[in-house]
């Protein structure tokens, strides 16, 4: 009975300091994976917002749902764009995108996979800039589409990967989602106004100049 006892109580001391531990690896990882992520999303609006210098972050509450949208900025305050998440459901997983539009609302700028789990070989190739830059200056009214087996045939058509049709449609119904919920929501003469020109990174101590 003692050794059932002795055995009982050093599990309860193992199974609490491996609890701390954990609890500790997490509270110093949880900040860096939260900065990591930041910093990703921000170059991701940058990438799919060529020409922005900066960007302004509205917000609206919709329902239950918080809706983002990041208007990005020329030098001289001029908007050239604005860029959102698109989150939905793959083959494998959630597949999580940044989506650069032009300011009148009409064409994609760009896109940027931020998340995906899809099939390595396969849906993993949504990543690639074979197929992301069919999305640059894609038209969005009517919605997106995508085709099979042959090259698009109208301006608002990209070409789904071949063997990952559920990662490309995925992609797509993200996209469409997504555009339809900050055209009803965020009026485009918010995204025309021009906005206080960025200010430009003080320059280094002691460089001269």
């Amino acid at each position: 009975m003692n050794n059932i006892v002795k055995m009982f109580l050093n599990l309860i001391v193992i199974g609490a300091l491996s609890g701390i531990i954990l609890s500790g690896v997490f509270g110093v990882a949880d900040p860096m994976i939260k900065a990591n992520k930041e910093r990703e999303l921000k170059e991701a609006i940058f990438v799919v917002l060529p020409g922005a210098k900066d960007f302004k972050v509205l917000e609206k509450t919709v329902g239950q749902e918080k809706l983002i949208v990041y208007k990005g900025i020329d030098e001289n305050g001029a908007p050239v764009g604005v860029a959102f998440k698109a989150d939905g459901g793959g083959f494998q997983g959630n597949i999580g995108l940044m989506v650069g539009l032009e300011t009148n609302y009409l064409k994609l700028r760009a896109i940027e996979v931020l998340e995906q789990l899809e099939t390595p070989g396969l849906g993993d190739r949504i990543r690639e800039e074979a197929f992301k830059d069919q999305f640059k200056g894609l038209e969005v009214k009517p919605k997106v589409e995508y085709i099979k087996y042959r090259k698009p045939e109208k301006p608002n058509q990209i070409q789904a990967i071949t063997g990952a049709t559920i990662s490309s449609d995925a992609v797509v119904k993200n996209i469409n989602r997504a555009v339809e919920k900050v055209v009803a929501n965020f009026p485009q003469e918010e995204m025309t106004r021009a906005e206080a020109a960025p200010q430009a990174a003080p320059k280094e101590a002691g460089n001269g100049k």
